[in-house]
């Protein structure tokens, strides 16, 4: 038995806010980007690139920030993670232009992406001796992702409309530093022998990185121009690449092997579908309260926080009810047709609307069949991995969510961009173009769904299947 660490629950709370912080890192700009687009020159179609760069680099480095985890020793990587998480922040805040803004936010990525699989091998080390201990370090660990997308949107528009949109990076410096004087609450963990895959790890970060500028370019080179065939057809090869280098190298960043765990493969896919519709969904609505309703930043946030509220309300003290009394497929199923639902709900939205007729009811349906699906979506993908492969699970599920989010809102944006969303001040344009992209995004949310109820297996017939499973390994031994 590993022996306990006394110091656990100081330790868990260093855990807690990493996660907190890289969770708010990704709705803290939200309320803050159209100030951010009159400050720095983005135009409509480029916006999206302040959220996108955090995303592909978080979401392509995520495995490697496991595999560097595991090799390295996950205090070292989370130490490192956090260093390069402040670097970003200074970048960010203190850019003038456009593109370095998005440099600065790839740099934040990239901390994240270090950080995130370092803090869950730390939180698992800390409370392995007692399984009572880990399910309540576990619940409290996975509150603090709602608590920062919560936070999130309420300080950003603290920050834009009181001081300036640079405090919504300015505010990682102090906390970054406060978690790297801390962090010796941690335990130390012995570096290990083994092969870092970097080939592998470019191959899928710059496949997913030149997909979305395919997408996000399209609109304005054209779909069928030379340029986008040929950047998508890149993509695609480099992503081709990224299996076939995991099928032949020793020491692969995703053993293929893994996705023989049951319901892996349809969970991902849920998950990817999720963050498809969700993230465009929440980039906007905050677009559409300030452009179209005229709303301040803390306006604007303030008109989130019923939406997010109940997401966190509901993935802290009710999701997990109803997942032991119902299992992971009707929820994840029914909460992406509920999202679909809210999602078609807000794609009425008027040039002329107000806050509690178009925004508010359709949101926090939205928000129910979101807090319906994500956890028992990530639990279902890491449920049946063996032990020894539940980081890799974790890893995979976080990754293809991450790359869904950056893929859907680019094409999302795209066909808003298509529909009118780059006519700033044309209301009536402008709405189009975003009740466009809702209906878009309703449409993934119920592919989502529909699939889901009919192809994912329920946990008794993964029950069932599994002595099968475990006498066939044996026949094999």
């Amino acid at each position: 038995m590993p022996p306990v660490n006394p110091r656990r629950w100081w330790a868990l709370i260093v855990l807690a806010t990493a996660q907190f912080m890289v969770i708010m890192d990704t709705s803290i700009i939200g309320v803050a980007l159209p100030e951010m687009q009159r400050n720095l020159g983005f135009s409509q179609g480029e916006l999206q690139w302040v959220f996108n760069a955090y995303v592909i680099a978080f979401g392509g480095l995520l495995l490697l920030g496991g595999r560097l985890s595991d090799l390295l020793g996950a205090r070292r990587v989370f130490t490192a993670g956090w260093t390069v998480l402040i670097a970003g922040s200074v970048v960010a805040a203190a850019a003038q232009t456009a593109w370095v803004e998005v440099v600065g936010r790839a740099v934040q990525g990239v901390g994240g992406a270090l950080i995130a699989p370092s803090a869950m091998t730390l939180l698992m080390m800390l409370f392995a001796h007692d399984p009572k201990e880990l399910a309540r370090a576990m619940a409290l660990y996975g509150a603090a992702a709602p608590a920062g997308g919560t936070a999130g949107v309420f300080l950003g528009g603290v920050f834009t409309e009181w001081l300036s949109w640079p405090w919504v990076f300015i505010i990682y410096i102090p906390i970054g530093l406060a978690t790297l004087a801390a962090v010796k609450l941690l335990p130390a963990v012995a570096p290990k022998r083994g092969a870092v895959d970097v080939l592998g790890a470019t191959a899928v970060t710059a496949g997913l990185a030149l997909a979305v500028f395919a997408l996000v370019r399209a609109p304005e080179v054209g779909w069928g121009s030379t340029q986008t065939v040929l950047e998508l057809v890149g993509a695609a090869a480099l992503l081709v690449l990224f299996f076939v280098i995991q099928k032949s190298v020793g020491q692969p960043l995703m053993p293929l092997a893994i996705w023989r765990v049951p319901r892996l493969g349809s969970a991902n896919l849920a998950m990817t579908l999720l963050g498809a519709a969700w993230i465009p969904m929440w980039y906007f609505l905050n677009l559409y309260l300030q452009q179209v309703l005229g709303y301040g930043a803390f306006a604007s946030g303030a008109a989130l926080l019923p939406m997010t509220v109940l997401l966190m309300v509901f993935m802290t003290a009710i999701t997990a009810r109803l997942l032991a009394r119902f299992g992971a497929k009707p929820l994840i199923g029914g909460g992406l047709l509920v999202l679909a639902a809210g999602l078609l709900w807000l794609s009425a939205v008027e040039p002329t609307g107000t806050f509690a007729v178009d925004v508010l009811p359709a949101s926090l349906v939205a928000a129910l069949g979101m807090s319906l699906a994500y956890i028992p979506a990530m639990m279902a993908a890491m449920s049946g991995a063996p032990a020894e492969q539940a980081g890799l699970a974790s890893g995979i599920v976080n990754t293809t969510y991450q790359v869904g989010s950056a893929l859907g809102l680019a094409a999302l944006t795209a066909l808003a961009t298509s529909m009118g969303a780059e006519e700033l001040g044309n209301l009536p344009a402008l709405t189009n173009g975003f009740s466009a992209a809702f209906t878009g995004a309703a449409i993934v949310a119920a592919v989502g769904g529909l699939t889901t109820l009919l192809v994912m297996r329920s946990q008794n017939a993964v029950t069932a299947q599994q002595p099968q499973r475990g006498a066939q390994e044996q026949a094999h031994v």
